[in-house]
């Protein structure tokens, strides 16, 4: 009886929120977000899938995807980093690791960081940066996620995260809050599975520091020449809500098809879909992985992002399996990104 009520409230929210997403759409708005890089992917396997593995993404992949992933781990720890080259000279590297705790659930900890390199200074006496002086902003994010299965088709999952980013003598800190939910065997269908998460929900981040003060005269009032801190704007976080459903067939035994989709609304960007697929074949101790995805974005025709692939292979070491992935998307402007990942599952 419980479990029929976990699974019926469940399934009410699941519901509430797929109605609910057409009225968000209505009322999008278009404009600058606070901590971009929430958005930026990470891991070899769903970044060539497209982004749509929001229903089948588990383990420690699953903390940037749907933290009810997590509780589907195949081993008791898991571990995984990540190295991706990002748009106009930027890197993201990712590292994550993940455990078992019995009975009271799965818990994940990732850091995120970004590297710019070093960025000439300019200023207003120095516009064209005679001086030679540089500096590298600091875009880091921390994570902690807690996952856990209600039955055996259902899990759940909620991450916490910090963000924090320094730009020479300014910065800026925040927190925000991922939710999820994943369920297989939907409609009674083996192989069907629904995701949904929610993610990025916090308050707005304000940049601040001495790099915001500058010397001027008090307009209508006899003081001195002083230091007046600007007062930096607010930006809301990108939240998202993420619908997606997936489908795995075992071609034969050796060999299964996984297709997904994907729906993201973002509440100041444009509705995207994605779409993606997986070919997986297994040898003894040997698993071989094909992979593509898409993301379309309709609404938005300067959208600089196109087709992802790649590939991936998994190897067990006696007790470890070891999978090394990798993933392609086109990039318009710039170079393509490129991800690697390496897996640990103990």
């Amino acid at each position: 009886m419980k479990n029929r009520l976990i699974f019926g409230a469940l399934l009410v929210c699941t519901m509430l929120m797929l109605v609910a997403v057409p009225a968000l759409a209505q009322h999008q708005r278009i404009g600058a977000v606070a901590a971009p890089e929430l958005l930026i992917p990470v891991g070899g396997r769903d970044f060539a899938m497209g982004g749509a593995g929001i229903a089948t993404s588990q383990g420690i992949e699953a903390l940037h995807w749907n933290p009810a992933g997590l509780g589907r781990m195949t081993g008791s720890a898991e571990a995984m980093f990540s190295s991706m080259s990002w748009i106009a000279d930027i890197d993201v590297v990712y590292g994550a690791i993940a455990g078992q705790f019995g009975g009271f659930g799965n818990l994940g900890f990732s850091i995120k960081a970004l590297g710019f390199g070093d960025i000439p200074l300019t200023t207003e006496d120095d516009p064209e940066n005679v001086s030679q002086r540089f500096y590298s902003p600091s875009f880091f994010t921390l994570t902690g996620t807690y996952s856990r299965a209600l039955t055996d088709a259902i899990t759940v999952g909620a991450t916490i995260k910090l963000i924090s980013e320094k730009i020479d003598r300014v910065s800026a800190s925040g927190f925000a809050f991922d939710f999820g939910v994943q369920y297989e065997g939907l409609v009674g269908l083996k192989g069907m599975s629904l995701g949904v998460a929610v993610k990025n929900v916090g308050p707005q981040m304000q940049f601040d520091g001495p790099g915001l003060y500058r010397m001027a005269l008090a307009a209508g009032g006899n003081r001195p020449q002083q230091f007046y801190r600007l007062e930096a704007a607010t930006f809301e976080l990108p939240a998202v809500v993420e619908i997606g459903l997936s489908y795995k067939y075992m071609v034969a035994d050796n060999l299964n098809l996984a297709v997904s989709g994907a729906f993201s609304n973002n509440n100041l960007y444009y509705d995207e879909y994605r779409g993606g697929l997986e070919l997986g074949y297994t040898l003894e101790s040997v698993q071989l992985y094909g992979r593509g995805g898409f993301a379309s974005v309709p609404q938005d025709a300067d959208n600089i992002f196109g087709a992802s692939f790649g590939a991936g292979i998994g190897y067990n070491l006696g007790g470890v399996n070891v999978i090394l992935d990798y993933g392609y998307r086109q990039v318009e402007y710039f170079d393509a990104n490129q991800v690697v990942s390496l897996k640990f599952v103990f």
